[in-house]
């Protein structure tokens, strides 16, 4: 009997309930599990990840894909189909056991990477990073790749994507943003003793679901937590959850923490839940999906506009600490660009520097059977060259991030990505929506809404990135927006 295109949407969504059962039990190691839970959880992901490849790589789902390759089918279903059967060819190459493997290794990393951060020492997590290490270079030589291994792990969070592409962009960084960011640290210089002011915790956590709701983040369909690298997770657009982490001192770490989860969260939650499971109903790509925490971290949470109408309402939480603080200060100060050590916290600039150091190391990883053990020196002299910092601390340096723990190689890059496409996204939405900052004065985001809803959200992964940006703005990625999006905003500093 003939696959149907009901079958195949039937199966997805029972690998996607087995999926969505891993993200929880994945959520869950993150925020609640006890610290003597970490073994077992691994073996319970690793199992369900087996199942999830046996599943998807089976005989009838190949039969399936290849017969409905061919049928008639919309648009839609048949760009679905497109993507589950390039994915289905990719994983058909992995073995189950590889699978397992794979998921055995990165939960057991990412506890001994926990451990590790706490005893601020990363030869606690080196011996786990070569296992991983060499576990994702047997990825890449097991999925394939013409020009450079690195582009077998770069595809798999930003399909199309490559290290010869990747290279002229961050080449464009070296040569048009590295040579502005000396001119705008001397006219950002500003001295805010009110951004380390204690801010307690509790109004802090008060605040910052303020600020989500404010968004449009639906708390019905999700909730926000702890956790030591925040981050966001979706089990379909009914259920997705934000992270954040508060540090009492730093009150810009928790703010800009949830305005850039809430960017994630507001994209799932956009999705088309009729589309459950399928390429249809998930994010286009990584970049894209950064493109969305950017802008709403930067292009609209760090303008002028938007803490005309936030000012006041942080001032009533924190009245002690902001009496004194105009407007104009207080944007300077949150705008201010200096060097840094860690990048979750850099400002819109050296930003990309911390992104940079980190492409090139990975690139690194995959060019050479480098160990661990000296990746730390790498980073650290990386951080000279580039920002002028010197890395005193493996907490502050190397172990700063979870990803790597994780086995996420090649999604650092998606980070740059997604401020690119959100300063293009950015100017497109200025051109149909000219008052789009007095809006922000209001708190209202209705345009930028509608706008992300209609040109990004309701496609999904129908096309690629590029083929979306083009879709959306006119143009694939031009990173002269960018240049022109942060000279415009520093130039009226």
């Amino acid at each position: 009997m003939q696959s149907t295109y009901t079958d195949y949407v039937q199966q997805m969504r029972k690998i996607a309930d087995i999926t969505n059962a891993i993200a929880v039990l994945s959520w869950d190691n993150e925020i609640y599990l006890p610290d003597a839970g970490g073994p077992l959880r691994a073996q319970q992901i690793s199992t369900l990840a087996g199942l999830v490849h046996e599943e998807f790589t089976s005989a009838p789902m190949g039969r399936m894909l290849k017969n409905l390759t061919g049928q008639k089918l919309s648009f839609k279903q048949s760009k679905n189909i497109h993507w589950t059967y390039r994915d289905f060819r990719r994983d058909k190459k992995f073995t189950a056991d590889f699978v397992m493997k794979k998921s055995l290794v990165v939960s057991q990393s990412y506890h001994a990477w926990i451990e590790a951060k706490k005893k601020n020492d990363f030869a606690v997590f080196a011996p786990s990073l070569d296992k991983l290490m060499g576990v994702v270079r047997e990825e890449a030589g097991i999925l394939g790749f013409k020009h450079h291994p690195y582009d077998a792990h770069i595809d798999i969070y930003e399909p199309g994507m490559s290290v010869k592409r990747l290279d002229v962009i961050f080449e464009q960084v070296k040569s048009r943003l590295i040579p502005i960011i000396p001119g705008v640290r001397k006219i950002t210089k500003i001295k805010a003793p009110f951004l380390t002011a204690k801010y307690p915790k509790d109004l802090q956590w008060k605040f910052g679901l303020a600020l989500l709701e404010g968004m449009g983040y639906n708390f019905k369909k999700g909730r926000q937590d702890i956790s030591a690298h925040p981050f966001t997770i979706s089990f379909g657009t009914d259920d997705v959850r934000v992270t954040t982490r508060i540090d009492e001192k730093d009150f810009a770490n928790m703010t800009w923490s949830c305005i850039h989860e809430g960017g994630h969260a507001l994209y799932e939650q956009g999705l088309d839940g009729k589309e459950y499971g399928l390429p249809s109903g998930s994010a286009a790509s990584l970049g894209i999906h950064e493109s969305q925490s950017r802008l709403w971290e930067n292009n609209v949470g760090r303008s002028k506009e938007f803490w005309q109408f936030y000012l006041p309402v942080l001032k009533k939480f924190f009245p002690q600490n902001l009496r004194s603080v105009n407007l104009d200060t207080f944007y300077k100060a949150i705008n201010m660009v200096k060097p840094g050590k860690i990048r979750t916290e850099a400002d819109e600039l050296h930003y990309h520097l911390h992104v940079l150091i980190r492409y090139e190391i990975e690139k690194m990883i995959f060019e050479s059977n480098i160990k661990a053990k000296d990746l730390k020196e790498i980073w650290n002299s990386k951080y000279k060259e580039y920002i002028g910092v010197d890395i005193k601390n493996d907490k502050e340096g190397i172990l700063q991030d979870v990803h790597w723990s994780h086995g996420s190689f090649g999604y650092f890059p998606t980070y740059s990505l997604g401020s690119f496409y959100a300063a293009q996204f950015h100017y497109a939405i200025q051109k149909v929506a000219p008052n789009l900052d007095d809006h922000f004065a209001k708190g209202d985001y209705s345009d930028i809404s509608n706008w992300l809803s209609k040109n990004i959200y309701r496609y999904g992964k129908t096309y690629t990135a590029e083929e979306l940006c083009k879709k959306a703005t006119g143009e694939t990625l031009n990173f002269d927006y960018f240049m022109k999006y942060v000279t415009q905003k520093y130039g009226l500093i």
